[in-house]
């Protein structure tokens, strides 16, 4: 994991990330079952690349490539593909699998990994990986079993349902992969290479779904605004912005407001990626003025509607602590980054930027000692420390910044990068004796970690 966050296609936005984890560890608290023997705690992410595909990693890492986030038609579809994931984990199919496997079989898996991710889907490299000889070793492996998929559809089955979700969905989007599978040919999307389908694996989840009774799912809007943000950064290129922009454009013909909105958020979040920030302000208002739920409107299921509320703050603070922005807007961006902080707790992608405000600000002692607090509090969290060696920086204290900066290279997987920074900040010349106590400590427990991680490599 820590190699695929470092690749550039590991999709590092806060809203998708917080969205798919949101949604994710609901469909796992919805069902007792779902953290298995393990008791696993799920982690998921989203990965750009064309393909739909989807893949689990031992130890409740889920993925979803970006295709497929843009290719299901709503939460329900989604699910079942997250649901299935889960399904695979809490079975430990993947942890069976690999079990029995000699252990050197580890390593190719590994690399096929960051070499699917490094070189896109569609790739010659790619291709080559799965028409050598080590690659039909490593597809044999990532194929699971008939039973096994037949296990993942029927856990995942009940989680869908257990969450909420339309069943049906699942039965919907693997149609559509059947059918993309015949408009592909040879090159079968990726999602029938690792989970092959079969008609009887279809006609199981009919049969199933013929048991129960409908349940109707309204979308939230920030499936709808989380699909924009990722329709954006699957192509960065200027082709694919104009294709992007084309599509959000048609998009706003939609009736539906959600539709619309969420091709406003889209076109807001373009003009941000090319610095028209006037633009993207514009954008933003129409979006939020476009969907307002009726006060008090519910779900069948119960739950409260969405309306979208703290990505859109996310999105004005982006806007607001963008790059040529004058020195009263952002003041302006300490205010509302304060106020949504206090509102949503839980977002850490706007606590970071209520940090960020306060950095640009220039209330750096402010900003010091809120990062110390959230250090403390999420302690796994490598952007935390980036942000407290800027304000650091800032503040001329030297030492401090290049610790600040060791421990996000450690969180980040960067052994020999952090001791580099410990060994600077040793030679800083603001260095206090307690400063060179907690160098010396921690470079201590990285070099016996490097060691450590030396030896695992050599078995």
């Amino acid at each position: 994991m820590r190699d695929i966050k470092r690749d550039h296609d590991f999709l590092d936005d806060d809203p998708i990330l917080e969205y798919l984890n949101e949604f994710g560890s609901g469909l796992v608290a919805s069902y007792p079952g779902a953290r298995g023997e393990t008791n696993a705690d799920y982690y998921f992410f989203a990965v750009r690349d064309p393909m739909l595909n989807a893949f689990a990693l031992p130890g409740g890492f889920i993925a979803v490539h970006s295709a497929l986030l843009l290719a299901a038609q709503s939460e329900s579809e989604l699910a079942s593909v997250m649901s299935h994931e889960i399904g695979h984990v809490a079975q430990r199919h993947i942890a069976r699998m690999l079990g029995q496997q000699k252990q050197d079989a580890l390593i190719p898996l590994a690399a096929m990994i960051l070499a699917a991710l490094a070189s896109k889907g569609g790739s010659d490299a790619a291709i080559g990986v799965f028409m050598g000889g080590q690659g039909l070793q490593i597809q044999r492996q990532l194929n699971f079993s008939r039973d096994a998929e037949r296990e993942a559809d029927r856990i995942g089955f009940q989680i869908m349902g257990a969450g909420g979700y339309d069943t049906s969905g699942m039965v919907a989007f693997f149609g559509r992969m059947q059918a993309a599978s015949r408009v592909y040919s040879d090159l079968m999307p990726a999602y029938l290479r690792s989970h092959p389908l079969t008609s009887e694996r279809i006609s199981d989840i009919q049969a199933r779904i013929r048991e129960i009774p409908y349940r109707q799912r309204v979308d939230s809007l920030e499936f709808h605004l989380v699909r924009a943000r990722a329709r954006v950064l699957q192509d960065e290129s200027t082709q694919g912005r104009v294709e992007a922009a084309a599509f959000f454009d048609a998009q706003l013909t939609q009736q539906s407001r959600q539709q619309q909105a969420g091709a406003q958020y889209g076109l807001a979040y373009l003009a941000l990626k090319k610095g028209d920030l006037a633009k993207a302000q514009g954008w933003l208002e129409k979006a939020r003025g476009t969907m307002r739920p009726a006060e008090g409107a519910v779900f069948s299921t119960g739950q409260a509607s969405s309306d979208g509320a703290a990505m859109f703050a996310s999105m004005a603070l982006e806007i607001k602590l963008a790059a040529g922005q004058p020195a009263s807007v952002k003041q302006l961006a300490l205010k509302e980054a304060e106020q949504a902080h206090l509102r949503y707790p839980l977002s850490r992608g706007i606590a970071r930027q209520y940090a960020d405000a306060m950095i640009v600000n220039g209330k750096l002692d402010d900003a010091a000692r809120f990062l110390r607090d959230q250090a403390q509090l999420y302690r796994e969290e490598p952007k935390l420390h980036e942000l407290l060696a800027k304000t650091y920086a800032a503040q001329g204290k030297i030492a401090l910044q290049h610790l600040a900066l060791a421990e996000s290279y450690a969180l980040s997987g960067g052994m020999l990068a952090a001791l580099d920074q410990l060994t600077i900040a040793r030679k800083a010349s603001d260095a206090s004796f307690y400063d060179m106590a907690v160098i010396d400590a921690r470079e201590r427990e990285l070099q016996a970690r490097r060691r450590e991680e030396m030896k695992e490599a050599k078995k």
